[in-house]
């Protein structure tokens, strides 16, 4: 009976020691896999973590995977750490939006900050930005010009802002932002 204990504890020590540790490819499997249950689970500061890691693996197509998961984590948390609670604050970001040509998010944040301050100048003068790049010359047309009757150094830096450039030229912005220019053709008119 000796022997035949020996032979098992022998068998099961020597399966032990010859077992091989896992391949830095099925390593690298794993833990994208276990990022992939986070991301579902919308636990996404853990899964960005995984996948991180899983980016440094053997496998490319794996790790460029990771990287397109990383990725959309990181802009989740950034869409979830984004708190507005002050007309000031969704102006700013709507500033923030049309800097980065997110138009239609930027006008959101920017009717919001209206709703909650109308008789904001500068509110009104960046919502009217945000409508002229995205193509609503009327609306933008109808906020800039309360912005200027608000505030009329708002027609300076109208003349003065590029991103008012799809308007340019049209007679109506013309006559709001130039308003000398009717002046002077007026003038023409009566024979000065």
């Amino acid at each position: 009976m000796k022997p035949q204990v020996s032979k098992v504890s022998k068998a099961g020590s020597s399966e032990s020691s010859h077992a091989a540790p896992p391949s830095p490819s099925a390593r690298q499997r794993d833990t994208f896999e276990s990022a992939m249950k986070l991301f579902h689970e919308r636990k996404l500061k853990p899964a960005r973590d995984l996948f991180q890691q899983a980016m440094e693996g053997p496998e490319r197509d794996v790790a460029q995977r990771a990287h397109l998961h990383a990725v959309m984590c990181d802009r989740r948390l950034e869409q979830e750490t984004v708190t507005l609670r002050t007309s000031e604050d969704y102006y700013n970001y709507g500033v923030v939006l049309i800097n980065t040509r997110r138009l239609m998010e930027a006008r959101s944040a920017l009717e919001k900050a209206l709703e909650m301050a109308p008789g904001k100048e500068h509110i009104h003068f960046a919502l009217a930005l945000a409508q002229a790049l995205g193509g609503d010359a009327a609306s933008a047309f109808a906020n800039l010009k309360r912005a200027i009757e608000l505030e009329p150094r708002n027609r300076l830096l109208a003349r003065q802002d590029t991103d008012f450039a799809p308007l340019a030229n049209q007679p109506p912005f013309d006559a709001l932002v130039y308003p000398e220019r009717q002046q002077w053709a007026g003038s023409d008119k009566k024979g000065w």
